[in-house]
């Protein structure tokens, strides 16, 4: 599938003046000297894991290898990032490579023409990329972005000790997870962590069951902008079933005021006080930090459960299917060349795969099902089998959508999962949206 939408999408980059922490490559990115050697390609990423164990080994070893395709890389902190970027493509000074979530951002992108069209130049790397996770980089059958970092999709947490002390097996299905509800409250636990209070946690309730009930095709027709497209009778059926979930009791007490940041829902589900959680397959990393046992030997992961009668295929995902590369429109031709010439030979290719996969990532590349295994990646083959598998891998929403409709669905989400608007409220709510 390919996304595309018929109204000009704005970057969905959040304008929060924080102190720009920028760490330079230095002489591992450019050439002895100074500044980078004229024609070379310029690249922004990320500080941490994109810094230290995709990135920076890369571009020391591609500028080692490679005099006549230079790549000078510059790190910023997250936020730092989404500030500098958005002013620096305003602007027309972005740097060769810039780096997105793809979604509403590379389709702003791609309306003001501020990045190049590279689809003939990457037709011979399409195919080392999992289907699902290429195509988020594709718009009106047109490469704008490749894939550059691991993919994590949305998984389903459990507590394999509260689970079976209470009676209950894994969920396949929504009644199922309906019928869990009394079973583990009355053995003294909360059905699922949530971090409420951080608010986009509970946008993966909202993206799972609309898939599930309504399938992709609904979120597609908002993405396009069509009139009352938050109307939909299976958006509205999904919202009814968050709201069933909730009287039921099927969130821990306090969810409204339980933090992501902090890793209090993840504790939850650790310390037994939760027996399920739905939350990012980068979580896990978190649970060998402060509970290896338990990642080991306690904790259990799927897919979301299937709604009986829902349109959606059961194999569908959500959450970020990767980080994603564009070239700038403005570069130079030397630029643009050198820039080229790494993605399409540089990012992903062994060193880069090998060390994604020793520091326990998925590379979205297509054939290292051994390679992921032999690392002893029980959970990777699982997050690694779901992202191939998947018939549609749909981006987070609030990275797909334009600013205004983000801001707001994460709003009146906030107040669907509190009861104090109806899902027919949060559908005329979100209709307003359309188009800003």
């Amino acid at each position: 599938m390919t996304l595309r939408t018929s109204s000009r999408r704005r970057t969905r980059l959040a304008a929060v003046a924080l102190g720009v922490s920028a760490l330079m490559l230095g002489a591992t990115a450019c050439s002895s000297g100074g500044g980078a050697p004229s024609g070379s390609a310029t690249l922004w990423g990320l500080t941490g894991t994109d810094e230290d164990t995709v990135l920076g080994p890369s571009l020391k070893e591609w500028n080692g290898a490679n005099a006549d395709g230079q790549v000078a890389a510059t790190y910023f902190q997250n936020d730092a990032y989404k500030t500098k970027i958005r002013t620096a493509v305003g602007a027309g000074s972005a740097p060769t490579i810039i780096y997105s979530w793809a979604g509403g951002t590379l389709n702003s992108y791609v309306d003001a023409g501020k990045v190049a069209d590279i689809t003939s130049e990457t037709a011979d790397a399409k195919g080392k990329f999992l289907e699902s996770v290429w195509n988020q980089g594709v718009i009106d059958d047109k490469v704008y972005a490749v894939p550059m970092n691991a993919t994590t999709p949305i998984m389903f947490y459990y507590n394999k000790d509260v689970l079976k002390a209470a009676g209950v097996e894994v969920p396949t299905n929504f009644d199922e997870i309906v019928d869990a509800i009394p079973k583990l409250k009355a053995a003294g636990v909360a059905p699922f962590s949530l971090a409420g209070a951080s608010k986009w946690p509970s946008l993966m309730w909202e993206e799972y069951l609309v898939d599930r009930v309504a399938g992709p095709e609904a979120f597609n027709k908002i993405m396009a902008g069509e009139a009352d497209a938050w109307s939909d009778p299976g958006i509205i059926e999904a919202n009814e079933k968050i709201q069933e979930l909730v009287k039921a009791g099927a969130f821990v007490d306090g969810y409204a005021s339980v933090t992501a940041d902090s890793n209090a829902d993840v504790a939850l589900l650790y310390t037994g006080k939760a027996a399920m959680m739905l939350q990012g397959a980068w979580v896990m990393t978190t649970f060998k930090q402060q509970a290896a046992e338990f990642a080991e030997k306690g904790l259990g992961y799927t897919t979301f459960p299937a709604v009986t009668g829902g349109k959606g295929d059961p194999s569908n995902i959500v959450g970020n299917p990767s980080g994603y590369f564009s070239i700038s429109a403005s570069a130079t031709k030397e630029q643009k060349a050198s820039a080229l010439k790494y993605l399409t030979e540089g990012v992903f290719d062994k060193g880069y795969i090998d060390r994604m996969v020793e520091a326990g990532q998925v590379p979205p590349i297509t054939g290292i099902d051994d390679q992921i295994a032999d690392a002893g990646g029980d959970f990777g083959t699982t997050v690694y089998d779901l992202t191939k598998n998947a018939k549609n891998f749909q981006m987070s929403w609030d990275q797909a959508l334009p600013p205004a409709q983000a801001t707001a669905l994460l709003t009146n989400l906030d107040q669907l999962f509190n009861l104090q608007i109806t899902p027919q409220e949060f559908s005329d709510n979100m209709n307003k949206t359309i188009g800003q």
